[in-house]
């Protein structure tokens, strides 16, 4: 039976900056990378019968890309992305605000 960790490990290998920026593209002149935040996670157990199982799971969230024009280079993001991962910030941060005024009055 092959070794769950050794087998996770390999499949771990090929994550991360392959995953987070895309293959590049070129659309009318204009050079194109994507970028995207990426999570991954693995698990993997046997017992003393050798009887093992392991899993794994990720996530990605396209950010935005980088663009490039002639001689410049930006990065244009996802707005879909920035509004999604900024409605849960400001919502804790005003209600971390509010607390710490409230405190304060006391």
């Amino acid at each position: 039976m092959p070794n769950i960790a050794l087998e996770l490990g390999k499949i771990s290998a090929g994550l991360g900056v392959h995953n987070a920026y895309g293959e590049q593209q070129d659309v009318d002149g204009v050079r194109i990378v994507p970028v995207a935040a990426t999570w991954s996670g693995f698990g993997g157990g046997s017992d003393e019968q050798g009887n093992g199982g392991g899993g794994g799971g990720g996530f990605s969230a396209p950010l935005g890309a980088y663009v490039r024009r002639g001689d410049s280079l930006m990065f244009e993001p996802n707005l879909i992305s920035l509004v999604a991962v900024a409605i849960p910030f400001v919502w804790v941060t005003g209600h971390a605000l509010s607390r710490i005024i409230r405190a304060l009055k006391k």
